[in-house]
């Protein structure tokens, strides 16, 4: 198996990035493309000791910032890693592809340069929510700010057949973010999105109110791109609120230092729980072949376990189904 990884994307640069791939190349014995400047990428690869014949390196000369407007860089500049390397996949150079660049230049270049599934409106970027119970899937978390009733249906399928394959959930609970668990409830969006989902053939269990997310009330969370967002980042500034606040706490007084003490094995395997480095990336859910999009500031085990998703996306064939699926249905 072959898989593509922007090697200039992300805020830490290519150290992290090609760290990650050797790693992901040993331990989950997956080939290697790396698109970037090849200078640089092949200072970073000199450090490590890995089979030589496992990571390969494309050249581009250009890199495209969070500040660019995505759309527009992805045209002028032809040459970006970004680019380049969503060329190759089409072109069949590799199986998946993974980036932790420009969210927006990703989505943009996916749209126009992979392009969607026949069927599919609107491709979906979604991500992993640790719940109390283990994790729930979502989507979509800021691809479509603006959706149709048919959208949402589309992404509750792709969310279930995803969370089924890749995550390993039997027959996976659907559920509708919404202001209220009752079938009348929501704007007009809601109420016939509901009716939609509610006529397909999956697990359906209605409306979830959005405080019940964090138990686990379901598998799959489907909501428009607006709602994703705020979701997924107001969870993500309460866990860094919540852990500043308990450090505080731990550390006002030898007496609470000595709890943290006692405490410390549990407490480090609920901050992990938390850790977004644990599930690598947001997969864009809708496009004709795999593509991840791993935290801006990742580090090498959150690429590294960016590509093992790859690999999972693409063993479990899940394109091949969401085309069959949407087929059926049409």
């Amino acid at each position: 198996m072959n898989i593509i990884v922007d090697g200039m994307g992300g805020d830490k640069g290519p150290k992290d990035i090609v760290k990650g791939c050797v790693d992901a190349v040993k331990e989950l014995g997956v080939n290697i493309i790396i698109v970037g400047q090849e200078d640089i990428i092949e200072k970073e690869l000199s450090k490590y000791e890995f089979p030589k014949d496992m990571i390969e390196i494309i050249n581009s000369t250009e890199v495209i910032t969070n500040d660019e407007e995505p759309a527009l860089a992805i045209r002028r500049k032809k040459d970006s890693s970004v680019v380049v390397g969503l060329k190759a996949l089409r072109e069949g150079k590799g199986d998946g592809f993974v980036s932790a660049g420009s969210t927006g230049a990703l989505l943009a270049g996916g749209l126009f340069i992979v392009k969607r599934i026949k069927g599919i409106e609107r491709a979906a970027l979604a991500s992993v929510y640790p719940t109390k119970k283990g994790v729930s899937f979502m989507l979509d978390i800021g691809a479509n700010v603006d959706c149709k009733p048919e959208y949402l249906q589309q992404f509750a399928t792709m969310g279930s057949i995803y969370s089924e394959k890749v995550l390993g959930i039997s027959s996976p609970k659907v559920g509708l973010a919404n202001i209220g668990t009752e079938e009348g409830k929501g704007n007009t969006l809601v109420k016939e999105s509901y009716q939609l989902i509610k006529d397909s053939n999956l697990n359906f269990v209605g409306n979830v109110e959005v405080r019940d997310i964090p138990e686990g009330i379901c598998d799959v969370i489907v909501c428009d791109g607006f709602v994703g967002n705020v979701i997924l980042k107001l969870t993500e500034g309460m866990a860094i609120s919540l852990f500043s606040s308990l450090k505080d706490e731990f550390t006002k007084s030898f007496k609470s230092k000595m709890g943290a003490l006692m405490l410390k094995s549990q407490l480090k395997s609920f901050k992990d729980k938390l850790d977004y480095r644990e599930y690598g990336g947001a997969p864009l859910l809708g496009l004709k072949q795999p593509v991840v999009k791993a935290h801006g500031s990742s580090d090498a085990y959150t690429i590294k376990n960016a590509i093992r998703q790859v690999k999972t996306f693409v063993e479990m064939d899940v394109i091949k189904i969401i085309e069959n699926d949407i087929n059926v249905n049409e």
